[in-house]
């Protein structure tokens, strides 16, 4: 009962019987029997049905209550009694009760609804409603009563109530909670910044953060030693599913303490924060390598929950008949396959021929797929001829196939595209061949990532430029050897998905400044983008190391919803773009004049454009053609022409000569480059994606010129 006395919906219980409650809410649903009304009046805790009766309310009350709407904002008073026996509702809560009404007030009125707002059918033999049919846009566009429903409300409550088992649990822990700013300096963290003007400083922006990552660092700098902070964060990137341009982060970092203890430390708040949805987490939580998990399930974020694990056969077929493999092998490439075991009912030769290897595994960026099922101890196949016996008894062998079992084998001169396609094809069949149980949760700490990634110019980080290195035995000149490096950075994944992250930390500046080096920041970049943070760690900067969870994919797996949209109170839609307020949206010339973003940049004039000529000289330079003088008479007796007719339409629209003068251009020509040799196409690595290669170059089909 609150202060005013009013009691909740949902709060009504047997032991209200008798009692005179005063309660307000919305009218969830309506029921007109003639002389009685019936309504669900419908609060944040629950449903209550009210019954508006000649015999105990009032007329003017009974009067009142027939202009009654669905989703009017009302308040009620009225006397609680027990539901007669045979009418009670089990599908509410309040089911076995009602409150005949004596006071009605009307609060608000509403409109005719753009969808239906109640879950909860008024007759027992009812049920919740269905709203799956709603378009999600115009749930978004009416975000206010969406989150009306009680499933809605329900995933809000959930999400308060997992965010405060975090936060109660890290105070326990001698976690302080402290505020980052959210206006900070632009620096590389591996996504686009969102880019905030400053009137203060006009041409100068502050970026709204990726991650606090930086601050949080610092404050390890500063002594505070365990920090937390549940704080937004802005990304630019391209659109998921599970991905929105602003999104809620549990950010923790501690000092003097090595990565076992971060994992451990979150695998039990992880685990309690399950507990909120009912789900119980098993420990300790696997550890796989970055590799293992790529070899094995072609992912660094591998969903545990099934089998079809990789299996190498690449040494299997070093002499092989069979022309794909042998010119796969002979380009340096590799063979891995997966053993589907007991499918062979439902994946049949026409399936496995016209939909695998034609359409999807081709989908999944592999030039084709090879399969054979397993029969009375041999291989069924359309290609099992071009196999020796040996290299038949060593698939068996290999892939412990029996009877009943389909083998499945991808090869490329790529590795990257081998792993990277079978592990798509490993979830593809596990989602249709109802492998995977929607009822299981399989954590696992994926951990010793590469410390760099390469590019056409050298390397990047694979996390960000701040992750500690295994030791400090580092050359930045060593491209190759920078690839061979692995991180101090751990993954938190689940069921697929990538729930969170991090690593230990550089804390020398030496070392900081061979990464930053390595990845090719000149000095300069170096000092503009990071001087600050460098200067802090000449002060005693103590080891430590940190991670980050993403709190609306852990809300979303929590409660089992198919996005995290459902469990954000005012997301973005598919697009990025918010239906409800119109976000991003124009704004006035004189907003972008006040922050001086109406001329940030100056457009220089174009070689040529000032000087003033022949006319037909003008439009040739314009133009970008050279004309010959016996040209110039014939192209004049046409621009005369064009002149007449440009006069008359020009009379005609009020005007008082045509205009010959270009549009103001900027930069069409492109500074002259110096052509240089692709580092990729130096190392061969550009070759291993194409379909066939004739001494340094692609080989690929004849064009005929139509």
């Amino acid at each position: 009962m609150s202060k005013d006395g009013r009691v909740f919906c949902g709060s009504l219980k047997l032991s209200h019987v008798g009692q005179r409650v005063h309660l307000a809410g919305w009218v969830d649903a309506l029921r007109d029997h003639g002389d009685v009304l019936f309504i669900h009046l419908r609060d944040r805790s629950g449903v209550i049905q009210v019954v508006f009766s000649p015999e105990v309310t009032p007329s003017h009350v009974c009067r009142l209550s027939e202009s009654l709407r669905n989703e009017y904002c009302v308040q009620v008073r009225g006397v609680v009694n027990r539901r007669a026996q045979g009418t009670e509702n089990p599908h509410i809560q309040t089911g076995t009760l009602e409150v005949s009404a004596d006071e009605l007030t009307i609060l608000s009125g509403a409109q005719t609804l753009p969808f239906p707002v109640s879950e909860k059918a008024m007759l027992a033999e009812g049920g919740a409603r269905r709203t799956d049919s709603v378009a999600e846009d115009l749930r978004l566009q009416y975000r206010y009563l969406d989150l009306r429903r009680p499933t809605m409300q329900e995933n809000l409550f959930k999400r308060y109530a997992i965010i405060k088992t975090a936060r109660d649990f890290l105070h326990e822990q001698g976690f302080m909670e402290v505020e980052t700013p959210m206006l900070t300096k632009s620096t590389p963290e591996g996504a686009r910044d969102y880019l905030v003007p400053s009137r203060h400083f006009p041409g100068q922006f502050y970026a709204l953060p990726q991650s606090p990552q930086l601050f949080k660092q610092l404050l390890m700098v500063a002594g505070l030693e365990r920090y937390f902070q549940v704080t937004r964060c802005f990304r630019d990137e391209d659109l998921r599913p599970n991905r929105q341009p602003e999104f809620t982060q549990l950010d923790l970092e501690a000092s003097f303490m090595d990565d076992h203890f971060i994992c451990e430390l979150t695998e039990e708040m992880v685990c309690r924060m399950f507990r909120v949805g009912s789900i119980d987490l098993p420990r300790p939580f696997p550890r796989m390598t970055y590799r293992e998990a790529m070899d094995s399930c072609g992912t660094d974020r591998p969903d545990l929950r099934f089998g079809l694990r990789f299996v190498e056969a690449t040494d299997l077929f070093q002499n092989t008949r069979y022309g794909i493999f042998r010119q796969v092998l002979q380009r340096g490439g590799c063979i891995k396959g997966i053993n589907v075991r007991g499918q062979s009912e439902k994946l049949s030769k026409n399936v496995l021929q016209n939909e695998y290897a034609r359409e999807i595994v081709p989908s999944f960026g592999a030039k084709g797929m090879t399969w054979m099922r397993v029969m009375d101890g041999d291989l069924d196949s359309n290609i099992v001829q071009f196999f020796s016996d040996q290299e038949k008894r060593s698939i068996v062998e290999r892939f412990d196939a029996v009877t009943g079992d389909v083998v499945l084998m991808i090869a490329d001169p790529s590795y990257e595209t081998v792993v990277s396609a079978l592990g798509q094809l490993r979830l593809h069949l596990g989602h249709r061949l109802e492998l995977i149980s929607p009822h299981a949760f399989c954590p696992l700490w994926v951990t010793d990532f590469p410390l760099f990634e390469a590019t056409e110019d050298g390397v990047t980080s694979n996390h960000h430029p701040f992750t500690s290195p295994h030791g400090d035995d580092l050359d930045p000149d060593d491209r190759q050897g920078l690839l061979s490096v692995l991180s101090r950075a751990y993954d938190l994944v689940m069921n697929g998905e990538e729930l969170g992250g991090g690593s230990m930390r550089i804390n020398q500046k030496e070392l900081q400044l061979k990464v930053f080096r390595a990845l090719g920041l000149s000095h300069e970049e170096v000092e503009e983008k990071f001087g600050f943070f460098l200067r802090a760690l000449d002060f005693g900067a103590p080891p430590h190391g940190g991670l980050a969870l993403g709190l609306d994919r852990v809300v979303s797996m929590v409660l089992g919803t198919p996005s995290i949209r459902e469990v954000t109170a005012f997301p973005k839609n598919r697009s990025a773009f918010c239906p409800l307020t119109e976000a991003p949206s124009e704004v006035s010339q004189d907003q972008l004049k006040e922050l001086g973003l109406l001329d940030l940049v100056e457009v220089p004039s174009v070689p040529g454009m000032g000087e003033r000529g022949e006319l037909i000289d003008s439009l040739s330079w314009a133009a970008r053609i050279g004309l010959g003088e016996e040209e110039k008479p014939a192209v004049m007796e046409a621009l005369k022409e064009a002149a007449q007719l440009a006069d008359v339409a020009g009379q005609r629209a009020g005007e008082e000569e045509p205009v010959y003068a270009p549009h103001r251009v900027a930069g069409p020509l492109r500074e002259h480059q110096t052509a240089r040799v692709c580092a990729f196409a130096q190392t061969g690595e550009v070759f291993k994606n194409a379909p066939s290669v004739k001494g340094d170059y692609f080989k690929v089909a004849s064009v005929l010129d139509p």
